[in-house]
């Protein structure tokens, strides 16, 4: 082991960072903290040890951004999503602006872990007022994201869509079905896709809905949201529809789209506007300004 920890800190030669060992445990060069942290995380799999290197890391100014998201992952593993969370409070000043997002999506998950639901609609409201007022992203239409070692680009509509889609969700924890399908519906509009369709179907539900509910079933049942063919989200509007129809008499299904037809088309227009950024505030934004700004009160 001690071996393997030499080859760890010692910086490999020019020209092999490619170096086996460093590729398979996903591990930094060097002998920091931070890189010492990483070894006891990654390779030791002792945790205890990891948060205290990581916090050694932290308070030498050594990869502060990461160390700290880094030290939140472990500590969360280890039930210690509360002391994460005041860590990544405390300390996300000596963060740059430009790490201020990945640390607020990090304290969203720690929110979901600890069932800090009114904490993480707070966050969730507050970053999607960032992207309306044209404070994320540095500026860029696109981000790049990652997900199982993998980049990919994130545009900014995306981005509204999904922090809609989870204040949808953190609304339903709290039993609020009202606002839940107004943020459903808004990010719907956005950038559809058939499990966001399936939650919108589920808050009509709770309301009693239930013709409402089915229109918006029916369109991934008829492939119209994308990710319709997603087997698990099929299987669950099927059930969703099932439960729908048991409230409903025959004759709401003759016409499965009805009025909803117009409003499908409505936002397909809305989105083929969406060209290239001409201010810091996509076109979209003034479509659902009224609502955004009702997130801020």
């Amino acid at each position: 082991m001690e071996a393997a920890r030499a080859s760890v800190c010692k910086k490999s030669p020019k020209g092999k960072k490619d170096d086996l060992y460093h590729v398979l445990h996903k591990l930094p060069y060097g002998d920091s903290p931070y890189v010492r942290a990483k070894h006891a995380q990654l390779v030791e799999k002792d945790s205890e040890a990891a948060i205290v290197l990581f916090w050694k890391a932290i308070n030498g100014g050594d990869k502060v951004e990461s160390a700290l998201k880094d030290m939140a992952i472990v500590m969360k593993q280890l039930d210690r999503s509360e002391e994460a969370i005041e860590a990544i409070k405390s300390f996300r000043g000596l963060c740059s602006k430009q790490s201020q997002g990945s640390l607020d999506n990090v304290l969203i998950d720690l929110y979901k872990k600890c069932g800090k639901v009114d904490e993480q609609i707070e966050l969730l409201k507050h970053k999607v007022q960032l992207l309306y007022q044209g404070e994320a992203f540095n500026g860029k239409p696109t981000k790049t994201g990652r997900s199982n070692g993998k980049k990919f680009q994130v545009s900014i509509k995306q981005e509204t869509s999904r922090l809609l889609g989870n204040l949808g969700w953190a609304y339903m924890q709290k039993m609020d079905y009202m606002r839940a399908e107004v943020v459903y519906r808004k990010s719907q509009i956005i950038d559809p896709d058939s499990n966001k369709a399936c939650n919108l179907g589920l808050c009509l539900i709770k309301q009693g809905k239930y013709e409402e509910a089915n229109l918006v079933l029916e369109q991934v049942l008829q492939h119209k949201v994308p990710g319709s063919e997603d087997g698990k989200t099929r299987q669950r509007t099927q059930d969703l529809v099932l439960e729908v129809r048991s409230m409903l008499s025959p004759q709401h299904f003759s016409d499965p789209l009805g009025h909803e037809d117009d409003y499908f088309k409505g936002l397909d227009r809305w989105m083929n506007e969406l060209g290239p950024i001409r201010s810091k505030r996509l076109p979209i934004f003034e479509e659902i300004s009224p609502f955004i700004d009702q997130l801020a009160c």
